[in-house]
């Protein structure tokens, strides 16, 4: 797989493959060792060695539109099963749907239903069920997100202590990671007619990202733990994409000004030039800064980056700048994309694990970008597709993703990441796999309609 710099010749898909011809006792050899040199007897006609058939380690070439969507079918049948909105209350019994909600209920869920996990995960079953009219992606959404709005709703009203609730980061959010990807989500979901309920709900998410958290001087959202003034690169999905979409459901200019400045605020501080990566951690004060360039911390920054793009006025004065912060991030990443199509937990140490997350989160923004018009097709198309078809060997049977980092904080050793366990119950990896999948699906339906040349190497 080439990356992205350089200039590889494009051959067009309708170019005839020969065959070698080969004498009768060399055939059982054509198939050679898998990721080894070929012994193979070949003819020295022309370019016949050229034509041996290449081992790669995952699917290669233009995957079907069906394929695609297999895998996000599994990854949906999962979550739909794992993620019962049945309230349990504390004394084991399932709640009947017309009483007063009790305080210490619980959903009946494996995964936390308001988490910014899930927040993710409610936005790419939402672009799934657009992207390839499945009623069931939509109904998902409806469904959980609909639940949990609703039951934050009755516990309010109810004036239940949030602690005792399974809604507590709806009811009393105190950190980013409580409002920004589930407000990016409900009001995504809010525009499409998709969930009805929750503007109150929206407004205390933003309330919080606006005006409660942390900033520093210049006005960049930052954390106070485990490190006074520090920033998280995590941080920029946990603001941006609900200021942006706040901004597009408003049309209050306050909230696209305050997301273009949080990714160039962020950029100033966390992106190295040289190598086109985001650092994960930036601590006021700190001379020099370790750069451990992580890989869905990585993700994260360049989803937030599409996000706002998607949204952001074609005049706002700040569209130019955040367009060259993808393009140089997008280099980046490009550059150290591994050859099985997916990257390395930490981007520029290939001995570091493979890992799934990231890899979706790359293939889903990479695509859009290239959908969108702001990459350049001929370059990106293929580092996206060749990094679905790897993604798409992650999702197993029964629809899980497998080789997901759990949940990281920030550290400024390699031991830290490189020994962080992977577990298919890490929540991050089943809303990228969605966005991933879908933005895929309409890069395909792109390219039958367009150049098909400009998509896949042959």
């Amino acid at each position: 797989m080439p990356n992205a710099s350089l200039g590889t010749i494009v051959l067009p898909l309708t170019v005839a493959v020969s065959f070698v011809l080969v004498a009768p006792a060399a055939e059982a050899q054509l198939a050679g060792p898998a990721g080894g040199m070929h012994r193979d007897l070949v003819t020295d006609v022309a370019d016949a060695p050229t034509r041996l058939k290449p081992a790669y380690p995952v699917p290669y070439g233009r995957p079907a539109e069906a394929a695609v969507k297999a895998v996000m079918d599994r990854v949906l049948g999962y979550i739909d099963r794992e993620t019962s909105t049945k309230l349990i209350g504390a004394a084991g019994r399932e709640q009947e749907p017309d009483e007063a909600l009790a305080p210490g209920s619980r959903f009946a869920s494996a995964y936390r239903l308001t988490s910014y996990e899930w927040g993710v995960t409610y936005s790419g079953a939402l672009l799934a069920g657009t992207v390839t009219g499945d009623a069931r992606y939509t109904g998902y959404v409806a469904d959980r997100l609909g639940a949990v709005v609703s039951a934050a709703s009755r516990y309010r009203r109810q004036e239940t202590d949030p602690e005792r609730t399974p809604v507590r980061q709806m009811l009393a959010p105190n950190r980013l990671d409580d409002t920004g990807a589930m407000a990016a989500a409900l009001i995504k979901a809010q525009r499409a007619g998709v969930v009805t309920e929750g503007r109150t709900q929206i407004d205390i998410y933003l309330d919080w990202i606006s005006k409660r958290q942390f900033r520093l001087s210049d006005g960049t959202l930052a954390r106070q733990v485990p490190m006074p003034s520090s920033l998280w690169l995590d941080d920029l999905y946990m603001s941006v994409p609900a200021l942006a979409q706040m901004g597009a459901l408003t049309s209050e200019r306050r909230y696209f000004d305050d997301a273009v400045r949080q990714i160039l605020q962020f950029s100033r501080r966390m992106f190295v030039s040289e190598t086109g990566l985001y650092r994960h951690g930036w601590v006021a004060g700190m001379d020099p800064h370790p750069s451990f360039f992580w890989g869905r911390a990585n993700g994260w920054a360049i989803m937030a980056t599409i996000e706002l793009l998607e949204v952001l006025p074609v005049d706002h004065s700040g569209r130019a700048a955040i367009l060259g912060q993808l393009r140089a991030h997008a280099a980046g990443l490009a550059r150290v994309q591994s050859g099985t199509g997916l990257w390395h937990q930490l981007l520029d140490r290939p001995d570091s694990y493979l890992e799934t997350s990231a890899s979706a989160m790359y293939a889903y923004a990479l695509a859009r970008a290239v959908n969108r018009g702001w990459l350049d097709r001929r370059v990106y198309a293929p580092v996206a597709v060749l990094a679905w078809n790897a993604v798409g060997t992650k999702v197993n049977a029964a629809g899980e993703v497998e080789d997901v980092c759990v949940g990281t904080g920030m550290a400024f050793d390699p031991a830290f990441y490189y020994f962080r366990p992977r577990h298919v119950r890490a929540a991050h990896g089943y809303g990228p796999v969605l966005l991933a999948g879908a933005e895929i699906i309409a890069l395909l339906r792109k390219d039958a309609a367009g150049p098909r040349e400009n998509l896949l190497f042959r």
